[in-house]
């Protein structure tokens, strides 16, 4: 089964856990959802930073050591490769924080989650930097002065960046009725309002496809299911009409 793109085509994407499992990155609910024998919403909330800021950066610590020994995979690249097609016909939504999507060289790209890369102050309005260093006590913001650093990523009882949602929102609503495409790639259906995308894009006119080893809590919603490895599907899975579009400069 292949995904046929136009000269007109418009694709939105969304990626889970599944895309960067297969670099070897593992899954954030790992280990039944323990991390030293914690419940992971202990190292990923506001009040488990706000109780023992040090375990949490442990935590984000080890992860971010790990990220340095993985890479992007041929399903990362497969979709980079697209977008330098497509231009701002195209739209990736992760919600990963391992920055592997941007390493593969996507630039239109929504971090739904943030970076596990970056870090932010907890007290000032400071932006999120790269910062991929380990921690052994917590670090303190250079700019402020009073403000704890932290990972800037998304934890437990948290809100999404409106911004990113506007994004993704008028991407929807700005693309062609009966020429655009929703993928999903190694998602698990079942976080919202992520999971929400695929009905959402249904409801906008959109094609709807899926690539993932194991359906998903939310496989009804698709018209179109490939199962398998994104990193075997995704660099086979295109395909371009006669009259599809150049390489279009990033």
């Amino acid at each position: 089964m292949r995904l046929t793109l136009g000269p007109g085509t418009h694709l939105l994407v969304l990626t889970g856990a599944g895309v960067s499992a297969e670099s070897g990155v593992p899954t954030f609910r790992g280990g039944g959802g323990l991390w030293e024998s914690r419940p992971v919403e202990q190292v990923a909330s506001p009040q488990g930073f706000d109780r023992d800021p040090e375990t949490v950066w442990r935590f984000y610590s080890a992860r971010r050591e790990k990220l340095a020994s993985v890479g992007p995979n041929p399903g990362h690249v497969a979709l980079a490769e697209v977008e330098k097609r497509l231009g701002d016909r195209f739209l990736l939504v992760t919600q990963n924080v391992d920055g592997l999507h941007r390493q593969a060289g996507s630039e239109r790209i929504v971090e739904l989650h943030g970076n596990i890369l970056e870090s932010r102050c907890d007290s000032c309005h400071r932006l999120p930097f790269f910062d991929d260093a380990s921690y052994d006590t917590v670090p303190r913001c250079d700019e402020c002065g009073r403000g704890r650093l932290r990972p800037a990523v998304v934890w437990f009882g948290e809100m999404l960046d409106p911004a990113h949602l506007h994004r993704v929102e008028t991407f929807i609503n700005e693309a062609p009725a009966g020429d655009w495409v929703f993928l999903a790639v190694g998602t698990s259906g079942a976080v919202y309002p992520a999971a929400g995308l695929v009905l959402q894009s249904r409801s906008a006119g959109g094609a709807t496809w899926l690539v993932n080893v194991d359906p998903p809590d939310n496989r009804a919603a698709f018209e179109h299911f490939v199962q398998g490895p994104s990193g075997e599907i995704l660099p086979r899975l295109f395909e371009w009409s006669r009259s599809g579009p150049p390489l279009t400069p990033s």
